[in-house]
C-alpha cells in the first residue's frame, strides 16, 4: 500500500523490489517519483510477524544508489520466449506513550509504527485522517513504515527507501501497491508500477506477468552498494502493472 497523509499532485514510475532473507524476513526497497505543494509522509503497511515492536523493521539507506531500479531494469533488456514452466504465482493506550522514534535514512525522516494505535506517537502531520484505518481492516494486525517527504513543485524522483522486516508468511514476498492519493480509499486505481522479484531457490514465476532477468545481478547492478538487499548470483524476476487494477496489494508465492 502507498498512502501519503496528504493530497499529491502528481505520483508515477512506482519500483518496488523484494527479496526473501534466510532467517525469515523480507527485504523491501521502493521509489517512485511525485509532485506535492506540502510537505507529507508516506505510509507503507507491512505484514509484520506479530507481536511486533518499534525495533523489529530495520531501514537501510541507500542514499548512494539512486540508480538502483535504473540498474536493475538493466536486466531485462527484451521479453524472452514464452516458457511453460512456473512455480510461483501471484495474487494480486498509546496516547501517553513515548513518541516513535525517527531516524534519519538518507534523505528521508522515518519511523517504524508498530500498530494502527502507534500512531498516536507519530507527529500529527505524517497520520492519515482519522477513521482511514477503519476502511481498511485486513490492515489492523500490521506494522507500518513512515517516510517523511518535502514539498516540490515539480515531479521528482526519490531515492530508494528500503528496509527488512520479519515477514508474518514465509511462503510470500510482500508488495504495497494498495493506493491511498486523496485521503480516500477506492475500489480501482491506476499504477503505474514496475515489480521486482529475487527469489533465493532459482524457481520460475508466473510466465504470463513475470519475466526472467537476462543474467545474474553481478552483470548488471553495482551489487555491493545495496547493502545486502540484492544477491549477486540469483536471477530477479519483473512484472509490470501499467494502468487500471482492482486497489489491492500484491503477493507473490514463493515455493522451496
Amino acid at each position: 500500500m502507498c498512502c501519503f497523509t496528504k493530497p499529491v499532485g502528481f505520483v508515477g514510475g512506482t519500483c518496488i523490489f523484494a527479496r526473501p532473507s534466510s532467517d525469515g524476513s523480507q527485504y523491501l526497497a521502493y521509489s517512485m517519483s511525485f509532485k506535492a505543494e506540502e510537505d507529507l509522509a508516506m505510509i507503507l503497511p507491512i505484514p509484520v510477524k506479530q507481536p511486533a515492536g518499534e525495533k523489529d523493521l530495520t531501514f537501510i539507506d541507500l542514499k548512494g544508489y539512486p540508480d538502483f531500479f535504473k540498474d536493475m531494469d538493466q536486466g531485462f533488456p527484451i521479453p524472452p520466449p514464452p516458457s511453460a514452466t512456473g512455480t510461483l504465482r501471484s495474487h494480486s493506550l498509546a496516547a501517553a506513550a513515548a513518541r516513535l522514534e525517527v531516524q534519519q535514512v538518507g534523505d528521508f525522516e522515518a519511523s517504524f509504527v508498530p500498530t494502527v494505535s502507534d500512531f498516536s506517537r507519530l507527529d500529527e502531520r505524517f497520520r492519515l485522517p482519522e477513521g482511514t484505518w477503519k476502511d481498511l481492516p485486513d490492515y489492523k494486525t500490521y506494522g507500518f513504515a513512515v517516510f517523511k517527504l518535502k514539498s516540490n513543485a515539480n515531479p521528482t524522483r526519490v531515492h530508494p527507501m528500503a528496509f527488512s522486516f520479519p515477514r508474518r508468511d514465509p511462503h510470500v514476498l510482500f508488495f504495497p501497491t494498495v493506493h491511498i492519493h486523496d485521503g480516500a480509499v477506492h475500489p480501482t486505481a491506476h499504477f503505474d508500477h514496475a515489480l521486482y522479484a529475487q527469489p533465493t531457490d532459482e524457481a520460475h514465476p508466473d510466465v504470463i506477468s513475470w519475466r526472467e532477468s537476462s543474467g545474474h545481478p553481478a552483470g548488471f547492478m553495482k551489487v555491493k552498494e545495496t547493502k545486502g538487499i540484492v544477491l549477486a548470483d540469483q536471477h530477479c524476476y519483473k512484472k509490470e502493472m501499467r494502468g487500471n487494477f482492482s486497489n489491492e496489494d500484491t503477493l507473490l508465492k514463493v515455493f522451496p
